[in-house]
């Protein structure tokens, strides 16, 4: 797996939907790439700021907040 394909597949691995050949190669690549881990972390803290934010709050995001990020945000929250 490459650091593309672990940006394409970060959503799925956190949110244990990937298969497990799929987990094992992206653990694989995890554990010899400092720099997918690093992003991996930050990933999962925007996330966990996300969910906060949505928590304090019922209003809607604010319209320059990509939809993509909003859907990631909100699949995440129902997985955890």
């Amino acid at each position: 797996m490459t650091c593309r394909q672990i940006d394409n597949f970060l959503m799925d691995y956190l949110d244990g939907s990937l298969g497990p050949r799929q987990s094992k190669a992206f653990e694989h690549h995890l554990s010899i790439c400092p720099d997918c881990v690093a992003y991996l972390d930050s990933y999962r803290k925007t996330v966990a700021l996300g969910k906060d934010a949505f928590a304090k709050s019922d209003a809607a995001p604010p319209p320059e907040v990509p939809k993509e990020l909003v859907h990631a945000i909100l699949r995440a929250a129902r997985n955890s």
